[in-house]
């Protein structure tokens, strides 16, 4: 029947080639960045307040991106190394014949992390690791910030970008937007210019994306639910929008957003939930 509890010393460490990717083109964001603030065009034009305002904005920015990346990898989301001997077999638990181990409530198993993850919600493909009850409070902050930055690098790149649009007539500026790798091959414009509309681009979809994956995450987060649960229309775990919040971010859920390296423990351990139906009977 396999271990009441996880040993994760036969499990595969997560695939690395995402976050390797994703390093390469956070790489290529600023020193395009770094190329137009310097040889080019230069940052747009402020006064020195708002200049000094716009420094301590993207080094904030920046320091959270950072912290949030660092915490969200170092925490391991899954079940190996947790005892799960004597916490209830049998009540909402399963068994996982992949980790050959039995499973809480709300856990599942990642064919890519090869390994049962403690609540579950979903696996992001970017950084490869899954999104589990460890690592939901630095996912929702890098969503928050990856948008953040990514729309801050939009706007410093903004005017070389523009500059460079107006020099070519509208069905060129709609190829450079949308096909810039075919104005390279035409010749229309340069490797460096083909650079240029690529990052900005990029950070443009990136800060949609991100915002748009706050917005369903914050959604969730204010239900209670996972990925997994919203799907299939699950509310067992919403205990109102206060409680549902606590829960997952801590009791300084307020303030965790602003710092990342700031101490507000979960009240949970990722193996027991409290249910709706609890907080009734309580309340009764």
């Amino acid at each position: 029947m396999g271990q009441p509890w996880a040993v994760g010393t036969a499990e595969a460490a997560p695939a690395r080639l995402p976050l390797v990717l994703t390093a390469l083109w956070a790489a290529a964001v600023g020193l395009e960045l770094a190329y137009v603030l310097v040889l080019g065009p230069g940052p747009p034009p402020l006064g020195p307040l708002a200049r000094t305002l716009q420094v301590a904005l993207a080094a904030f920015q920046l320091l959270n991106l950072l912290g949030n990346v660092g915490l969200f990898l170092r925490s391991d989301p899954s079940i190996r190394g947790v005892m799960l001997a004597g916490r209830g077999l049998g009540q909402g638990w399963a068994y996982c014949y992949q980790c050959q181990s039995q499973v809480p409530p709300r856990s599942g198993h990642c064919s890519a992390c090869r390994i049962c993850i403690l609540r579950r919600d979903h696996h992001c493909r970017l950084l490869g690791r899954c999104v589990g009850f460890r690592n939901y409070r630095p996912f929702l902050c890098l969503l928050l910030h990856g948008a953040g930055v990514l729309l801050h690098a939009s706007v410093l790149l903004g005017p070389a970008l523009s500059a460079l649009l107006r020099a070519h007539t509208p069905l060129h500026t709609a190829a450079l937007l949308l096909l810039p790798w075919l104005m390279l091959l035409t010749g229309r414009v340069s490797l460096a210019q083909l650079a240029l509309a690529f990052v900005t681009d990029t950070c443009v979809a990136g800060a949609l994306l991100c915002g748009a994956g706050l917005l369903f995450h914050g959604m969730l987060l204010l239900r209670g639910q996972t990925t997994w649960e919203w799907a299939r229309g699950q509310h067992v775990y919403d205990l109102g929008p206060c409680h549902n919040l606590q829960a997952a971010l801590g009791p300084r859920w307020v303030l965790v957003w602003l710092w990342p390296f700031l101490a507000s423990p979960l009240p949970g351990d990722g193996i027991t939930f409290q249910t709706a139906a609890d907080v009734g009977l309580m309340a009764s």
